[in-house]
């Protein structure tokens, strides 16, 4: 079984007064950080903040190794006297949230062990950093963090050996790959609990809808953490990948997401007419305008370079594009079938114009609710429901990957949709033109991000 160390601080600076907490995941070989976690909490205790600080750091722990053995070092003798039950807890703030921290592990996992102040400097900082960003009236960044690097040179192990100071990304990203290998990390975890949504209630979470929110390139792998401010807590895993985080680090460490980059597919001849065209019938091929403008995508992914696998609708349109531009990036592209544009039925070729002089009854009820289909076509409360269970598929297959998936208006406007949390008529109210790229990410918990919508710079 697994082995990690939390090590975990809180401070007031008043008692009661301004307050906050850190906690910090170890690797007990190397003394490399595995995760970080740290929150200004308002006006409070050092109680309540140390214990704050404890179950933050056990939430890291469980979210990298449920499985694991955890030992909990702290300098505070209470926390350590009452989690160990040789003291019992009177106070009415400690009480529940003791049972909080209890409750993150089965008690057989995890031991508790007093250390010096001087031994827990790296929780230390994490809990000042956190009162000093109070102080601005801000969250703790982890992309701002220098608690690793102050704690590092006077830090030592439970041995009495130095702990190894250097490149914290590098040294964690070798534990992150030895939690792999020993079959106890996060990779390969699917998102729990997020089954087929429907259209009325999709949807929840942490949302960002820019490059300039998320302080990057928002085609690159999204960061461990996600976007969203006022958010309960605040963590960091150490990447495996030196980029740094960016964004409000806003939950526990919950790994690398799987990211969609989403493309609609190139021009066809139906679409400067703005005519119905789904998976009902027509499956026109690109037009010269929409293979120049596949062209023009594959190179801009080329020129990013952070796509890892492709996936398309099985239609033409798609499949076309989708070969553009896995030619471009030496990559291969599996068919999903659950991506596929909507069955339009009895309106597939038609304009807008012409299926309101055919189908005015119709037409009316497909406008007013989701779960109205065209004659013989599908309702968008059905494509919501086959792509929510296929977003559902690929982010547990591509846990921490960036995946280009190659598709329709429909499906697009779903998945940014139901990562918003938006009613169904937002379908109608987001633009998104032929050949344009948006951006999601989803992580463990079920949340998302939107990091891009609708991106056709590439096409000037």
């Amino acid at each position: 079984m697994r082995e990690l160390i939390v090590e975990a601080d809180g401070g007031s600076r008043g008692n009661p007064g301004p307050a906050g907490y850190g906690a910090v995941v170890l690797d007990p070989v190397s003394g490399e950080p595995l995760a970080e976690a740290a929150e200004y909490i308002g006006v409070a205790t050092n109680n309540v903040a140390e214990y704050k600080g404890l179950v933050a750091g056990l939430k890291a722990a469980r979210e990298l190794a449920p499985d694991a053995t955890v030992r909990v070092r702290m300098d505070s003798k209470l926390v350590v006297e009452q989690m160990s039950g040789r003291w019992k807890i009177k106070h009415p703030d400690m009480k529940p949230l003791a049972a909080e921290a209890a409750g993150v592990f089965p008690a057989s996992q995890v031991t508790y062990e007093w250390i010096p102040r001087e031994r827990n400097k790296h929780a230390d900082r994490l809990a000042n950093e956190a009162m000093d960003a109070g102080k601005r009236g801000r969250q703790w960044q982890p992309s701002t963090s220098t608690a690793a690097l102050d704690a590092g040179a006077s830090a030592t192990l439970d041995a009495g050996a130095a702990r190894v100071v250097g490149d914290a990304a590098a040294g964690a990203a070798k534990a992150r790959a030895a939690l792999t290998a020993a079959g106890t990390g996060p990779a390969g975890t699917s998102r729990a609990g997020t089954g087929p949504v429907d259209t009325a209630s999709a949807g929840t979470g942490r949302t960002g809808t820019s490059p300039a929110a998320t302080g990057g390139d928002p085609l690159a792998p999204a960061p461990d953490a996600a976007a969203v401010p006022a958010a309960p807590a605040t963590s960091r895993a150490a990447a495996a990948t030196a980029a740094p985080p960016v964004g409000w680090a806003a939950t526990a460490d919950l790994g690398a997401p799987a990211t969609f980059v989403l493309l609609r597919h190139g021009e066809t001849a139906l679409t400067p007419e703005k005519r119905f065209s789904g998976s009902g019938g027509t499956d026109p091929d690109l037009s010269p305008v929409g293979r120049r403008q596949a062209e023009a995508a594959a190179a801009v992914l080329a020129a990013r370079g952070t796509v890892q696998e492709i996936v398309s609708s099985p239609l033409a349109r798609c499949r076309q594009t989708a070969a553009t531009i896995a030619a471009r990036l030496g990559l291969d592209v599996r068919i999903e079938d659950g991506i596929r544009e909507t069955d339009f039925g009895a309106w597939e070729g038609l304009t807008f114009a012409e299926a309101r002089e055919r189908y005015p009854d119709e037409l009316d009820a497909w406008l007013a609710s989701p779960k109205a289909a065209p004659p013989g076509g599908e309702s968008f409360a059905a494509v919501s429901r086959r792509v929510a269970a296929t977003r559902d598929r690929l982010t547990a297959r591509h846990a921490g990957r960036t995946v280009l998936l190659v598709t329709h208006v429909t499906p697009i406007k779903t998945l940014v949709r139901l990562a918003l949390g938006a009613p169904p008529e937002s379908l109608f109210r987001m633009e998104l033109s032929a050949a344009s790229l948006s951006a999601v990410a989803y992580y463990r918990d079920g949340n998302a991000s939107v990091r891009l919508l609708n991106d056709t710079s590439h096409l000037r």
